[in-house]
């Protein structure tokens, strides 16, 4: 399963009947990456670079995730974002940012899984020289 349909499967179980929208093409969305992709990457550093370091490195490693706040959500990838993310799906901004405080870190988790994306970001050595950096 690949991360597009990972997310669509995690969005689709956590709403049930209540998403109305193109849930892959408002994750794309949400996310930036090129072409509608998944921006993980840029996930990772903009969770580094917004205190939330521990945070991701639990949903890199092989250990339990920690939680992430439906407002973390809407501070990590910005309000506006989550209610466009929301308008698209039929869903009040809150359902949508509590829904992606459930999807996002086992999206994270199970894309990491084998290092994958570890190695775009360079290892957990990369991980910690951008933490380094912020410092």
């Amino acid at each position: 399963m690949d991360l597009m349909e990972l997310g669509t499967s995690l969005i689709k179980s956590k709403l049930g009947g209540n998403a109305n929208g193109d849930i892959g093409g408002a994750l794309g969305n949400l996310f930036g990456g090129s072409g509608g992709g998944f921006d993980l990457g840029g996930l990772v550093s903009n969770m580094m670079g917004g205190g939330l370091g521990d945070t991701v490195s639990s949903w890199l490693g092989d250990g339990d995730n920690d939680p992430i706040s439906s407002d973390q959500v809407k501070e990590l990838f910005g309000s506006d974002k989550v209610s466009a993310f929301a308008n698209e799906l039929g869903v009040d901004e809150d359902t949508a940012a509590d829904t992606l405080a459930d999807a996002v870190p086992q999206m994270v988790d199970k894309s990491s899984s084998g290092g994958s994306l570890l190695d775009m970001v360079g290892g957990m050595d990369g991980v910690m020289d951008m933490a380094k950096k912020l410092f």
